[in-house]
């Protein structure tokens, strides 16, 4: 078991470490394509590389369960993908929802560094338990501390000196953790209801679809940009939306809830740190200590009561 929670804890930080560095790659995609040129591809690229994943999953699971004879299925599509209404309907609506946050994302990480992008989205963390709220889920002292530490420090990271104003990049991504927070309770709601993996699959493909929709409504997308951005947009896609997935869904397997999300946490430390030795966009002094302070914030709010146990 030890051996288990072990190989699980380094797949945790292999998927935060490639989360953290697909914002470098989202930067630098917008170089060359638009931002919905680029979250239609890479959604679209992440989807494909899910089926591949859930059929084999499948597949897995039936020879676990002696579901399947290998020889008396030799020959035949024991892989052939099924889909129940519920998980259409839920990677529907993640897909929309997904599709809100994400292109707020990459619309603001073109108008801020990546490390400010990386730990003003992980604010989700906290978001999530105050929105709550509305659907009547009580939200302990230690989350409105956390709530107060991640103001401070969004204050200290966002916020100009001369005047009391966020910069527009920063707002953007504000609102992308807020949708990102609405993303999450979407995917609260469904996920009981139906395999994980092909509601991710789902919503990628709907993503894609919005994602070009409004990309041929609003950019000019050319074939010849889309390919001078193969490498930020095939690790955005493959990387990021389906191997890191496909990663958190086996690691956080047997593995302590609070432990994971502790562990994915890291993604905004590896985001600013990736900006800093990649992009050379470093931190002053006063944006580092609303780093620390919003990452104290977002470890905290993961962190059970006193006397409770984690769920």
């Amino acid at each position: 078991m030890r051996k288990t929670q072990v190989r699980n804890s380094i797949l945790l930080l292999l998927t935060a470490v490639i989360w953290g560095v697909a914002f470098v790659a989202q930067s630098v995609g917008m170089d060359y394509v638009g931002a919905f040129t680029f979250n239609c591809v890479r959604s679209i690229i992440g989807g494909l590389v899910l089926i591949p994943c859930i059929i084999f999953l499948r597949n897995l699971k039936k020879k676990e369960q002696g579901e399947i004879n290998p020889a008396a299925e030799m020959g035949k599509n024991t892989g052939r993908l099924t889909v129940t209404r519920a998980e259409m309907t839920g990677g529907v609506f993640c897909g929309i929802a997904l599709f809100a946050a994400s292109n707020f994302q990459q619309f603001g990480i073109s108008y801020t560094t990546v490390g400010k992008a990386g730990f003003i989205t992980a604010l989700y963390v906290v978001i999530v338990p105050v929105l709550g709220l509305f659907f009547k889920k009580k939200v302990s002292l230690i989350v409105w501390v956390s709530v107060v530490l991640s103001v401070i420090g969004l204050y200290l990271l966002c916020m100009k000196e001369s005047s009391f104003s966020l910069s527009f990049g920063d707002f953007l991504v504000l609102i992308c953790a807020v949708l990102f927070s609405i993303h999450i309770l979407v995917i609260d709601y469904f996920s009981p209801k139906g395999d994980g993996v092909i509601m991710s699959c789902i919503q990628f493909f709907v993503c894609g679809v919005l994602s070009g929709i409004m990309m041929f409504l609003f950019e000019e997308p050319r074939v010849t940009d889309i390919f001078a951005a193969w490498m930020p947009i095939l690790y955005a896609g493959i990387l990021s939306c389906g191997v890191a997935y496909t990663l958190q869904i086996v690691g956080q397997k047997d593995m302590n809830p609070t432990v994971a999300s502790l562990i994915l946490c890291l993604e905004s430390v590896v985001s600013a740190l990736a900006g800093w030795l990649i992009l050379n966009q470093a931190l002053n002094s006063r944006e580092l200590m609303g780093c620390m302070l919003m990452f104290a914030a977002i470890v905290l709010a993961q962190l059970p009561m006193p006397g409770k146990k984690a769920e």
